[in-house]
């Protein structure tokens, strides 16, 4: 039936077809009318989707706290009432990242790898809520360019961190047992943010635009939340972890010139997710890994004097440093088992770990002398 429809089809628009076109141009033509159809109704179902989204997340904050959402939207009672006298003063950080010898200064939200900078300004919060609570029109939230793909997700999250900051401090009284009931609405913005997040570390611009600082600050500060980060990482774990590989793979794939400040910026993104225990422990399991797959393949191809990838070499150091970072973390918590990150993986990665650094140390001293390092924090984490 299906055959004899499609033959049908064929041979109704090869009478129809005008005068002076061929069936094939004819056919080409009617193609490219239905596509802008489809175009046009997926265009439309990304903007419903959108614009439901963002009621599901306005509807779970004022679950979480209705006095937050209905004081924000009294034009008498502005947000500096609930934030009191605990207003922060906006402290601006800055550092410069070396690329391919040229200084670049850049307004960044790291102080340094592993070490998160204050993230929450209040004066910067306030104006963020009250964008928000304006209910923000369909066709915002469907943006044309990428940048802005991380704007409706990283507004919501920041809502949910302040309405936490608030309630720790006594202002506001918030249930976030309501993030329980509600698994889809902090699945899919988590998503938006990591997936923002990835496309830009993908093709990066420098100087970063603010809006990747406010990304990156909104993640980590879920992550680190004591109260919101069982409740993101119960629901988000394994997108998280797909995002840390996306990652990893950025650092160790990057082939361009100027690549080392877009790298740097990686694995400062990386070294801050390991500041959460549970995330940490699954990133050492990551990294090693690959840390020693690659040792195996340099110690392969030094024995056969074949070419090795420099590029990868040099970008290989980006993951022991975020490697080591990590596990002299881990050795300082002492009340944190080494059995609750990768034994296997820690297993493997020191089977005859020794051996590979002796027949490397000649001819690649400085990566010979990460992967000592890398062994002895290992070890140093057996033995307590």
């Amino acid at each position: 039936y299906l055959k004899i429809s499609k033959l049908a089809l064929a041979f109704a628009i090869i009478h129809s077809k005008p005068p002076g076109k061929s069936s094939k141009e004819y056919i080409e033509y009617l193609a490219k009318i239905v596509s802008k159809q489809d175009f046009g109704w997926k265009w439309k179902v990304e903007m419903l989707e959108a614009e439901v989204l963002r009621l599901r997340q306005e509807l779970l904050l004022n679950r979480i706290s209705p006095r937050f959402c209905l004081e924000n939207r009294k034009q008498d009672i502005s947000a500096e009432t609930l934030l009191g006298q605990e207003s922060i003063n906006p402290t601006s950080y800055s550092s410069q990242l070396e690329d391919s010898g040229c200084d670049v200064c850049n307004d960044s939200a790291f102080d340094s790898l592993g070490i998160a900078s204050d993230f929450h300004q209040s004066e910067h919060n306030v104006n963020t809520f009250k964008h928000w609570l304006e209910r923000v029109s369909p066709l915002n939230l469907c943006h044309s360019s990428k940048e802005q793909s991380l704007t409706a997700p990283v507004q919501f999250l920041q809502c949910l961190l302040e309405i936490r900051k608030l309630s720790e401090g006594g202002i506001l009284q918030a249930d976030f047992s309501e993030l329980e009931n509600d698994s889809f609405t902090i699945w899919n913005s988590v998503s938006q943010l990591l997936d923002g997040l990835t496309v830009f570390y993908n093709s990066p611009k420098f100087p970063a635009p603010s809006f990747l600082t406010e990304g990156v600050s909104v993640l980590i500060s879920l992550v680190t939340d004591t109260k919101l980060s069982n409740h993101v990482l119960k629901k988000c774990f394994k997108k998280i972890e797909e995002f840390k590989k996306n990652l990893i793979q950025i650092i160790l794939r990057n082939k361009s010139v100027n690549r080392f400040q877009a790298l740097h910026s990686v694995s400062q993104t990386l070294g801050l997710l390991g500041k959460n225990n549970i995330l940490r422990n699954s990133l050492i399991s990551l990294l090693l890994p690959e840390v020693r797959q690659f040792a195996e393949q340099l110690l392969q191809a030094h024995q056969v004097q074949s070419v090795y990838d420099i590029t990868q070499y040099e970008n290989i150091f980006l993951l022991c440093m975020i490697l080591e970072q990590l596990l002299q973390n881990e050795t300082q918590e002492s009340n944190i088992s080494s059995s609750d990150y990768g034994g296997e993986e820690k297993i493997k990665f020191l089977k005859n770990l020794d051996q590979i650094i002796l027949h490397l140390s000649d001819e690649f001293p400085l990566f010979s002398l990460y992967l000592w390092r890398v062994s002895v924090l290992l070890n140093s984490g057996q033995m307590q």
